[in-house]
């Protein structure tokens, strides 16, 4: 597992859209492994791609970095239930964000009250970017894509 990243795979985002995400979208640009999260603002939310639901834990730790990145704190993923006991994974940087998120969603629950994954300690890592990245890097990145997604 990538120390800075939380993963296993250095090429597996993005997961929807690669090529339009790495060409539109900023980029986290993982300073160990490379590998690029997206960390672009939703134009019509305004919230940033790590604040959205997720359908799995695997997922969610897919965009975690991003979180603690952008808060400077090690954040955590919550299991949420919704309407029919469907779970999503949310991202939430402490528990008064997950509390404040639940009095805005009274259709919705966490059980534990408590993240089911977190990191630990924040850290810095001097290699890191984020930026847009160069056509050159987008086609190098979406072959490695491929390849190592096969």
């Amino acid at each position: 597992m990538c120390p800075e990243c939380y993963s296993e795979k250095s090429r597996i985002t993005p997961l929807l859209k690669a090529e339009d995400c790495l060409k539109n979208h900023t980029q986290y640009i993982c300073g160990t492994c490379g590998r690029c999260i997206c960390i672009e603002r939703d134009r019509v939310r305004g919230l940033q791609r790590w604040n959205f639901p997720f359908r799995s834990l695997e997922i969610a730790k897919l965009y975690l970095r991003t979180a603690d990145y952008t808060m400077k704190k090690s954040c955590g993923i919550y299991e949420i239930t919704g309407r029919g006991g469907r779970k999503s994974y949310k991202i939430f940087a402490d528990i008064s964000d997950l509390e404040d998120f639940l009095k805005k969603n009274k259709d919705k629950s966490c059980e534990k009250m408590s993240p089911i994954f977190e990191v630990g300690e924040y850290k810095e890592y001097s290699n890191t970017e984020v930026r847009k990245l160069t056509e050159g890097e987008i086609k190098r990145y979406l072959e490695e894509h491929l390849c190592k997604s096969k």
